[in-house]
């Protein structure tokens, strides 16, 4: 892997990581979060209610649900708000229950007690990777959500169990390129997204070829090349939660 990319990194190499603390004040907590030129802000508020399905059905806990949105002005292209078209589209509801799934993967529902747990997500400007940014801030929002509760003593013990990012990786002219820009993953021949928790373990891999197939072996070596990036986002997220939680456990 030494390929020099259009924005100089090489190709087994994160774009810069910027992360900001509590950019939407209202929220229970928030980050605005940065991988290169994508930037997301990630926001978790915590309602003391949950859905009417579990009341109905007798479910036990909490829930956790989340929603994501791309700003009119994020794109070069004017994009239209789902709302004047009078629904979502696929791309956004595919992604939604994704960053759902991925911080209920590490969220015990039972230690949230009755609480529903909202994960927004807005993209301000997108450079590819927006759901794995996402999905890396949205863990680090809820973080310091949790730690709200924890300190009003409103939660006995964190319910997190784990952190939880993303990262995308691929294969564009023929080179193996971890967290991929727009012009890569638009012309990608192959792209995958993965999600791990913090020691380790797979939540979500999605990956597809764009008019191309790929190999067992191709897979097996993007799977590594984004656990490599996994790793490094895992511990920027310990090293961010350090500077912003009274506890130093992430």
């Amino acid at each position: 892997m030494t390929q020099t990319r259009a924005d100089g990194r090489r190709a087994d190499q994160l774009r810069p990581i910027t992360i900001e603390a509590n950019i939407a004040p209202y929220a229970t907590g928030s980050v605005l979060i940065g991988f290169g030129l994508t930037r997301v802000i990630c926001a978790a508020t915590i309602e003391p209610r949950v859905p009417s399905w579990m009341r109905q059905q007798g479910v036990p806990g909490g829930w956790l649900t989340a929603e994501y949105s791309m700003l009119p002005y994020s794109t070069l292209d004017r994009k239209s708000r789902d709302i004047s078209k009078g629904k979502l589209d696929g791309r956004t509801v595919e992604i939604q229950r994704l960053i759902g799934r991925s911080l209920r993967a590490v969220l015990d529902l039972e230690k949230l007690g009755e609480r529903t747990l909202w994960i927004d997500c807005d993209v301000l400007q997108a450079d590819g990777g927006t759901r794995t940014a996402a999905i890396t801030g949205a863990y680090l929002a809820a973080r310091l959500a949790v730690q709200k509760l924890l300190e009003a003593k409103v939660l006995a013990e964190n319910p997190l169990a784990d952190s939880v990012a993303a990262v995308s990786a691929g294969v564009y002219d023929h080179e193996l390129l971890l967290d991929l820009a727009y012009v890569e993953d638009r012309d990608a021949e192959v792209d995958a997204n993965v999600v791990m928790t913090g020691r380790g373990r797979f939540v979500e891999v999605q990956s597809s070829g764009e008019e191309a197939t790929f190999s067992q072996e191709q897979l097996q070596s993007l799977l590594a090349l984004a656990q490599k990036g996994l790793v490094e986002l895992a511990a920027a997220q310990v090293a961010f939660l350090s500077r912003h939680l009274l506890t130093r456990q992430a």
